[in-house]
């Protein structure tokens, strides 16, 4: 089991650059303006936040959200994950452990076990838990009432979870990726923190090949100031090298990315193939292919997902002009338009 609980602690892998206020938080503006407002009735009231639930592709702020919810409510946060909650008993000691108004942070919700997770009922309803003590004939059950408190999860995989647990989260948030425009100022206000004079073509370079996702945006910014030629300014040369040198192009596609949609076109024809098919092609792990590389191919407008299996669109086929002979009839040709055209 592994719990940390610190309202002041940063992620030991984004020093300084974590949003630590609302107003901080870049995008999802619809989220963020209903947020303030559940926030500011809990607060006025003095009630617990209504359990929230934080959903969508990895990368994208659930957890700084989440420190940011604790912060907002002058509450401490206890941070753990569903595989590090085996037993039902591993979470009963986090929640008896929690203050008034502390806020239980569970990334990965949607991998608790199913013991755990129908002890978790209660405890969201009605600041309960059974604790059952000892075993055979002589097991009884105790009653343990809990402090109210705020769970806050965040999954990458909303469909995996149970419906009755999906019902009891009275906010349900779902992240969306980023527009360029909103990882540029990410990255501007992350050079900003870093000490970086960043040009501002430079930042917006990083934002389109940031695959929408604040955290690649910051990781590359931090890998552009390592190629650097005149630190700490950066510079679109500066931008290029340092995507060159990652196998990353302008569209924020990288290797495994390349790899796949060639695997798709050159070696499937288009598709339909099934994803344990590409995986074994690829080399990589299905969750993998399905986790990191196809929600941003399927949201850019790359592939499609079919109860048959993957299908390449037509901007998959654009960037492969030597399969040309190779392309169906049916796929129109899509270079120079933007995905949903």
């Amino acid at each position: 089991m592994t719990a940390v609980r610190n309202p002041e602690q940063r992620h030991p892998a984004d020093p300084a650059l974590r949003p630590e206020r609302l107003e901080d938080f870049l995008g999802q503006d619809d989220h963020r303006a209903n947020l303030r407002v559940y926030l500011d009735g809990a607060r006025d009231r003095s009630d617990p936040l209504d359990h929230a639930l934080l959903s969508g592709p990895p990368g994208l702020g659930k957890t700084s959200l989440a420190r940011i919810i604790a912060r907002e409510l002058g509450s401490s946060i206890t941070v753990t994950s569903g595989p590090a909650l085996v037993r039902p008993g591993d979470l009963a000691a986090i929640l008896s452990a929690l203050q008034p108004r502390d806020v239980l942070f569970i990334d990965e919700i949607h991998r608790l076990p199913v013991t755990v997770e129908e002890t978790l009922y209660p405890a969201m309803e009605d600041y309960r838990i059974d604790v059952v003590v000892g075993r055979g004939p002589s097991a009884q059950t105790l009653r343990l009432d809990l402090a109210p408190f705020t769970l806050v999860a965040a999954t990458t995989r909303a469909g995996a979870l149970s419906h009755p647990l999906r019902e009891r989260f009275g906010i349900l948030l779902r992240f969306r990726y980023y527009p360029p425009e909103a990882l540029a100022e990410i990255v501007a206000r992350g050079a900003a923190r870093l000490e970086l004079a960043v040009d501002p073509d430079a930042a917006v370079a990083l934002g389109r090949a940031a695959r929408g996702t604040p955290r690649l945006a910051l990781r590359l910014l931090r890998r552009v100031r390592d190629f650097a030629a005149a630190p700490p300014a950066v510079t679109t040369a500066d931008v290029s090298l340092t995507l060159e040198r990652l196998a990353i192009d302008a569209d924020g596609l990288d290797d495994l990315d390349r790899r796949y949609l060639w695997t798709l076109t050159a070696r499937h024809g288009g598709g339909p193939a099934g994803l344990e098919t590409l995986a074994a092609a690829i080399g990589e792990p299905a969750d993998t292919l399905q986790d990191t590389v196809e929600p941003y191919l399927i949201q850019q407008g790359f592939i499609e997902r079919t109860a048959q299996g993957r299908i390449a669109n037509g901007m998959a086929w654009d960037r492969f002009p030597d399969l040309a002979s190779m392309r169906p009839t049916d796929q129109p040709t899509l270079s120079g338009l933007e995905p949903g055209d």
